[in-house]
């Protein structure tokens, strides 16, 4: 039997216009029975949506933190309006940890420690020390780069936690146009909130049917699902703290629990992939970009 693994697993933001009923029963699930130690919160892809979501976060704190969860407040990646932009500025004031998303949000935090978000442009060591001298205490870096490449700026920066993208759709764009709006014949600033309808994203496929991206709004996300499933050994020996997981329709306590096995050595990346194809996910498994190759790589047997 492996020993049980340091990694801890985080739940991240719901990138997905989900109704205030069905955000508050998620996480209600999430605080009662998912082996999650930190959970992001809060709207980070549109700001028109703020409305139907912040009454939702004062009870979705305290079950959570009752719950025995770390709970991160996420701001905004592209905040456009003045509107929006107070709205960071006020959540960086707070004392709670932020996850900052949109690197303009550094002069609120004056200094105190943060997470930044995976859409933040850190892609090197240096832009990954300036970050940690800002106040960086936890990043989760793009997407895009590869275990190895967040092992090399890990071990270079000792001091911050590295949180890896384990679970869900990428976030791989952000747009100031929306893709849903224009989808159903309408303006961005009169959308009727038509992203709602698709509560994983709404799939895109090329004229050929080949299955492609899914869109969010103003997001572009990869059409398959990331799964992510390391042997515990080498996120260690990668100074890998943390897991992310992105919330997705399916049972997310499921994909909690298969992972929190994976970690503590409980059961092999395959028995926990089949787990997670059991599921229902959106789109097909692939963690290419981790293992250094194309992004849409499925996973090869460890």
């Amino acid at each position: 039997m492996i020993p049980a693994s340091p990694i801890e697993l985080a739940l991240g933001p719901v990138f997905f216009h989900w109704s205030a009923d069905r955000l508050t029963n998620f996480y209600r699930r999430i605080a009662d029975e998912a082996p999650i130690d930190r959970v992001y919160i809060g709207e980070v892809v549109c700001g028109k949506r703020m409305p139907f979501s912040d009454p939702v976060w004062p009870e979705t704190i305290e079950r959570l933190e009752r719950g025995g969860k770390q709970v991160v407040f996420s701001t905004l990646a592209t905040p456009s309006t003045a509107r929006e932009r107070k709205s960071v500025e006020e959540l960086c004031a707070d004392g709670r940890l932020v996850e900052i998303n949109d690197l303009t949000a550094l002069r609120f935090r004056s200094g105190q420690p943060f997470v930044a978000g995976p859409f933040l442009n850190i892609y090197n060591e240096a832009t990954a020390r300036f970050l940690v001298g800002s106040g960086a205490q936890t990043i989760c870096p793009p997407v895009e780069l590869s275990l190895a490449a967040i092992g090399t700026m890990a071990r270079t920066c000792f001091s911050a936690e590295f949180e890896v993208f384990a679970f869900g759709r990428l976030p791989l764009a952000l747009s100031g146009r929306c893709y849903h709006a224009r989808l159903h014949g309408l303006h961005k600033d009169s959308c009727q909130f038509t992203c709602e309808q698709d509560a994983d994203g709404l799939a895109v496929d090329t004229i050929d049917g080949q299955e492609f991206l899914a869109i969010n709004g103003v997001q572009t996300l990869s059409h398959q699902v990331q799964t992510f499933c390391p042997q515990p050994s080498e996120l260690v020996s990668n100074n890998i703290r943390r897991l992310r997981l992105s919330p997705q329709t399916v049972d997310m306590v499921a994909v909690a629990r298969a992972y929190r096995r994976l970690l503590d050595g409980q059961e092999p990346p395959e028995t926990v992939r089949f787990v997670l194809s059991s599921l229902g996910l959106p789109g097909m498994q692939i963690d290419g970009y981790l293992r250094g190759g194309p992004g849409c790589q499925a996973p090869s047997p460890i």
